[in-house]
């Protein structure tokens, strides 16, 4: 077995003494106070790694649909995403190629890196999608992977340090959804509404929900 750092001994002592009880442990981590116990066995991240070079034009292709910049039938295995928080940009690539972007709006405090439940930031690093589903008021929700083995690291060290409180938790729900219905202002406006998760126009994300799937990379950068 590999070695564990010393903080990770730590949490593990933890653990498995809240192990004696799963229930209790699985209720702890069900509400993001813990993370999963096989968070201390694991080496490293298990999303994929993200190689995607950002685009140098704003809003790539913006105003021509896809099924015109990729004639027939696309494969969804081929699909990847980057999202550049700081130019309120997502961008969608296609074998590894970027074929499309469009304009986003994050959470209501845009910039740094989601590190706790209610601190209203948009998680940074590599995710995937772990479900996508119509929604009743934002049209499509795109779910990423959040919190991945990455985010338990990032939110368990600044707990460590003091930086967030003890009892704070990770947080979850984090996606990729539309505006209330006749709100694509919002976007427009570039106004941050969201609790940390990434917005669209409505038609924008009605077309890339078509073209991903469960599994599709994501890579959100500062």
């Amino acid at each position: 077995m590999f070695a564990l750092s010393r903080n990770r001994r730590n949490l593990l002592a933890i653990a498995l003494l809240l192990v004696s009880s799963p229930f209790l442990y699985s209720q702890l981590n069900k509400t993001g106070f813990v993370p999963p116990v096989s968070y201390f066995f694991s080496k490293s991240e298990q999303n994929p790694t993200v190689n995607l070079t950002p685009t140098q034009e704003k809003l790539l292709n913006y105003t021509v649909p896809i099924n015109t910049i990729v004639p027939g039938a696309i494969d969804k295995f081929q699909t990847a995403i980057l999202i550049d928080k700081s130019n309120y940009q997502l961008t969608l690539y296609y074998r590894n190629k970027a074929i499309k972007s469009y304009p986003v709006v994050l959470g209501q405090s845009p910039r740094g890196d989601k590190r706790q439940e209610g601190d209203f930031k948009t998680p940074e690093g590599v995710f995937k999608i772990r479900d996508l589903y119509p929604h009743r008021r934002w049209s499509k929700f795109i779910w990423l992977d959040y919190p991945t083995q990455e985010s338990w690291h990032k939110h368990l060290q600044d707990k460590k340090q003091g930086k967030i409180s003890l009892t704070s938790r990770v947080g979850s729900e984090i996606g990729i959804h539309g505006v209330p219905k006749g709100s694509d202002n919002l976007v427009d406006e570039r106004n941050n509404w969201t609790w940390g998760c990434i917005s669209l126009k409505n038609d924008d994300v009605n077309e890339i929900y078509e073209v991903v799937q469960k599994g599709t990379p994501i890579k959100i950068t500062p």
